[in-house]
């Protein structure tokens, strides 16, 4: 009768702690305290655990194919980011498999389970909005699958990350509109459960904090589509006699905000001006042309795959994970103007 191997797993689930601890403390990786260590060494020698070797070496085979989930393939923004891993990946000999997750989490973890069972040498992710629960993610960490977020990444895995600097981009999208003399800012803001929503919401209120503007928690609205502005008009057109600027958390709920105003006879931006976060093409062809913040999607996704890379090609018990911050860009053009006294 065949006799049960044991596992990290069965390890994690006896000493009460998560299997990724459990991994990391038979390879004696510094973030796991001396005292763990020793417990899980401990134990995993009284039970005779040995390695998979079979799993190790799955594992290592590679398949020169990486995984790649993100919310929108249409987005501009994602689609750019697209085109940077792309041109580095190819460059390198790797083909890539790309899985869009519809803003939708049951999907998501579908298409990263998905990934895993085709042995993709490693994985690039963007979260979707409706994403609350990581299981999915910290599966695919302890199966050994290298993984690396871009935009949207969460706070409390350890991985390698590329983000843009959304406080700071926030927060100098928020003072030009100060400089041109708004004092009454709307915020059309992202999903909380997110970190760029939270950051960008920050940058924000930390903006009207150092002019010495009290928050309006009225002026801070979540609207963070196109459909959403339109669910949101009534409530939008009902402050347009209070407010002289908004600030939207991406660039089409900001042109949408703008068809929304100057349908309803409000003028862009001789009564309120507007400016976004994303600096697509839309913006440029929007009317007005749209003020905004460059996200630099090309950068980050050729800077996403070079650490997947780096991950993938060298050995993971040296790896510590790093996360690179990208600089944003103010934009000017028309749909910002100075107030006239």
């Amino acid at each position: 009768m065949a006799t049960h191997q044991v596992t990290i797993k069965d390890i994690a689930k006896t000493l009460g702690i998560s299997a990724s601890t459990v991994s990391r403390a038979l390879k004696d990786h510094p973030d796991i305290s001396p005292k763990t260590k020793k417990m899980v060494q401990a134990f995993a020698e009284k039970v005779h655990y040995r390695p998979n070797a079979l799993a190790l070496n799955l594992r290592r085979s590679k398949t020169n194919t990486i995984g790649i989930i993100l919310p929108e393939i249409v987005h501009h923004f994602f689609s750019s980011v697209l085109a940077g891993i792309d041109k580095v990946a190819y460059a390198a000999g790797y083909n890539v498999m790309i899985c869009q997750s519809n803003e939708d989490f049951h999907r998501e973890v579908s298409d990263a389970q998905a990934l895993l069972d085709n042995r993709v040498d490693g994985i690039l992710m963007s979260m979707s909005k409706t994403t609350y629960q990581l299981d999915h993610i910290r599966n695919l960490i302890e199966n050994g699958v290298p993984v690396v977020f871009f935009d949207r990444a969460p706070e409390n895995i350890e991985a390698d990350k590329v983000l843009i600097d959304d406080f700071t981009g926030a927060k100098i999208a928020t003072h030009h509109l100060l400089s041109i003399g708004c004092k009454n800012i709307l915020h059309l803001a992202g999903p909380q459960n997110l970190a760029i929503g939270q950051r960008r919401k920050e940058g924000y209120l930390s903006a009207l904090e150092e002019v010495g503007l009290t928050n309006n928690p009225d002026y801070i609205i979540k609207c963070d589509t196109r459909d959403e502005v339109f669910a949101n008009a009534g409530k939008i057109l009902q402050l347009a006699n209070e407010i002289d600027g908004i600030f939207a958390v991406n660039d089409s709920t900001a042109i949408a905000t703008m068809q929304v105003l100057m349908k309803n006879g409000i003028k862009v931006p001789a009564h309120i001006s507007v400016i976004g976060f994303g600096d697509g093409p839309n913006a440029t062809i929007a009317y007005p042309p749209l003020s905004t913040v460059e996200q630099k999607g090309i950068e980050m996704g050729k800077e996403a795959i070079q650490l997947l890379i780096n991950q993938i090609e060298n050995d993971p018990e040296t790896h510590k994970p790093q996360t690179k911050i990208l600089t944003p860009v103010l934009r000017i053009r028309e749909s910002t103007a100075k107030i006239q006294d």
